[in-house]
């Protein structure tokens, strides 16, 4: 067997690696996940806009919001890598793991942050490369360094960080910001608490430990639910709303009802339950609350998607609204 001695314990504490670092251990530092949603609420955003985009630049712009995007998360990840190492969710990142150090995660980040910004500027508008470093910024300063430990209503103001890329992408397009994009943004901000609060739900120990002070912790459960609750009344009419903008349609607006009905009934079975039932069910409804969240975005992003595709081929639903 081999003796692990202080020193290599110690390094791997510190979030210094055991071997080189690895392609993939950098790639993981740019949240996947997370850039994937990125990616196609920016492209929708970029799609959906009145002005066309030739291919190319569409291509590299969605390229540069997504390595920006990437650049936030291994900024994050640097900064938050002690946390990391308490939370399970999170342990295993490349460095808690020990497969990156915290040094390398900042200057990895710094860089992508400065090209991304740089080559989208120069790719498409500077309006867009400045929403872009307001994003990263956002995301980085406001939310991670200062939010994130210091109030219960870190995830509800942060939440702006991840309601920007379909307004980048927007700006891409036609160089400016409009109540579309807004609307956009808004749908995005507002989806983001009872998202993540459902979360926490199930996974408050990890924030507990961690001495996140996310509303789970602060507030309760009890009060966790009641806020999700609201957050749901509240984003229901503003998907809805959208349907009657340029980027609506009937096809949106059916998708959207639905999908919002399907909410709504979500976040009331959550409100209606105590924690002994969800500790007995190990919490199920409140995980497939989170995953019918993630479904709920996708789908109405897509909607909006569609509804573009529907207006290129010359499908002219500018009277739909008479007879709805």
């Amino acid at each position: 067997m081999t003796d692990i001695t202080a020193d290599q314990t110690a390094d791997h504490l510190l979030g210094n690696p055991a071997r080189d670092a690895e392609f993939g251990d950098f790639f993981a530092l740019l949240k996947p996940r997370v850039m994937s949603l990125v990616i196609f609420t920016a492209a929708v955003g970029v799609l959906v806009a009145p002005v066309g985009v030739h291919p190319l630049i569409a291509f590299a712009s969605i390229l540069f919001i997504a390595i920006g995007a990437g650049a936030s998360g291994a900024l994050n990840m640097w900064w938050d890598a002690d946390i990391d190492r308490v939370m399970k969710r999170t342990r295993s990142r490349p460095i808690p793991a020990g497969r990156i150090t915290a040094d390398e995660a900042r200057q990895f980040g710094l860089w992508l942050s400065v090209i991304a910004v740089g080559m989208l500027g120069l790719t498409a508008n500077f309006l867009a490369a400045g929403l872009l470093a307001f994003t990263i910024f956002f995301y980085v300063v406001v939310y991670s360094m200062w939010l994130k430990r210091a109030t219960p209503q870190n995830i509800v103001i942060g939440g702006a960080a991840g309601a920007f890329p379909p307004m980048i992408g927007w700006a891409v397009a036609t160089g400016g910001v409009s109540v579309e994009s807004l609307l956009l943004f808004g749908l995005i901000f507002i989806w983001t608490p009872p998202h993540f609060w459902s979360l926490a739900l199930f996974m408050n120990d990890d924030y507990a430990n961690a001495g996140v002070p996310m509303l789970t912790v602060t507030h309760g459960k009890r009060a966790t639910r009641r806020q999700i609750m609201f957050y749901t009344l509240l984003l229901a009419p503003l998907a809805v709303l959208i349907s009657f903008t340029a980027v609506g349609g009937p096809v949106y607006f059916i998708l959207s009802l639905a999908l919002n009905a399907l909410f709504l009934r979500g976040a009331w079975r959550l409100l209606r339950r105590n924690e002994a039932e969800a500790e007995a069910d190990r919490y199920a409804a409140e995980r497939g609350f989170f995953r019918l969240s993630l479904l709920y975005l996708f789908l109405h992003f897509a909607g909006l998607l569609l509804e573009a595709g529907l207006r290129a081929a010359s499908i002219d639903w500018a009277s739909w609204p008479q007879w709805v």
